[in-house]
Formats: structure tokens, sequence, C-alpha cells
């Protein structure tokens, strides 16, 4: 999850209130002006008096955000990973459906019990959605869910075929609540769904 906040703003002769996101690699801030920070341009951040400091090669701003600038520091220079976004914790049950990346499973079974097949109480389920045609396996995938499980659908970014609504809808047509969604890789995004409470 990222971390939002207002706050006062200074980045060269340019000062304002507004609010300020960390959401993915960037910090957003939008209000008296504009400025947006990509973390790969990050020379140096920390927490000085009460302020988030942020160095680029070209620019130094300065967040006003109180006692909580030090969460701001270490939520910027330690990310999570993309296991942390997912959900997947130390002995979690995984079932997989779609060909995944050879580097992903390997690091889904550094942390979790991953399944080459769906099985049934899992923690995770990943469905890797290339087409529109693969959303129509959402109700199958969301039977291997645990109670308090979670349904990640994968799908390819940018595509005029597959789209965020068109997840959305599927999703919800399978009777899940979407509740999170996660930067899965440069080229695809995931959307979490999971059973209602009252349906658990």
């Amino acid at each position: 999850m990222g971390l939002e906040a207002k706050c006062r703003a200074a980045c060269g002769d340019q000062t304002g209130e507004g609010k300020l996101q960390l959401e993915g690699e960037s910090l957003l801030f939008r209000g008296d002006f504009r400025l947006v920070i990509a973390r790969a341009e990050m020379k140096r951040v920390a927490a000085e008096g009460g302020s988030l400091l942020v160095e680029t090669a070209s620019a130094r701003a300065r967040f006003e955000l109180g006692a909580a600038a030090p969460k701001w520091v270490d939520k910027i220079l330690h990310p999570p990973s993309l296991l942390d976004k997912l959900g997947v914790k130390a002995g979690s049950k995984v079932s997989l459906i779609g060909a995944f990346d050879v580097a992903f499973l390997a690091d889904l079974r550094s942390r979790g019990d991953v399944g080459v097949r769906p099985r049934k109480e899992s923690d995770v389920v990943l469905l890797l959605a290339s087409t529109p045609a693969d959303l129509d396996g959402i109700p199958r995938a969301a039977a291997y869910l645990a109670p308090a499980g979670g349904l990640w659908i994968v799908y390819p970014k940018g595509l005029k075929t597959i789209t965020e609504m068109g997840v959305l809808n599927a999703g919800r047509a399978a009777g899940l609540k979407d509740n999170k969604v996660a930067s899965f890789s440069a080229t695809h995004t995931a959307l979490r769904f999971v059973i209602p409470v009252a349906k658990r």
C-alpha cells in the first residue's frame, strides 16, 4: 500500500499546500503546484526537523510531515517486494493458474507452499489472464480460495482487448469483491479479489 498525507511542500521557488502520495515507483505532490519524483531519480532521502527531504540531480524538495517523516523515509528506501504486495508470507499456500515466469516461480518457492496445480484452501491464488477468454476461469479459480484468501488476476498493461474494467466486471460477476491493485511487473498489473465476508 502507498502512503498519503496533506502537507506543505517546497521545491525551488515553488511552495504551497497539497496532498503527497507515495505510489508505486513515484512520489507525487498535487496542490498549489504539481511535482512528480520517480524513485530512480532520488539521490538523497532524509528526515530533518519534521520534514521529508528528497534530492535529485536537479532539484531539492521539502515536505512538512511532522512525526511521520521518518516513516516516509523508510517506505521510500525500503519498498515492499512483489511477494509482499501480493500478501505471500512465509508458509503461505499458493496456487497458480497460467504460465508464470520462471524467476517469479523461484521467488514464490522461497517463501510459500507453491502448487503447480491449483489446490483447495489456498491463501493466495494467481490467475494469469492474457485474453478476455481467460477471465472465464475466475469462478473456477475462486473455488480454490481459503475463506480469507485472495485471488489475484494478473493481466497485461495497456491492451484494449483486456482492460481493468473488464477484469473488475468479471470478478464482480463471479461474486467477488475487489480490494487491491498492484503493479506486478513492467508489463503486467494485478487486481485482488476476495470472497465477501457475508459469504465466507
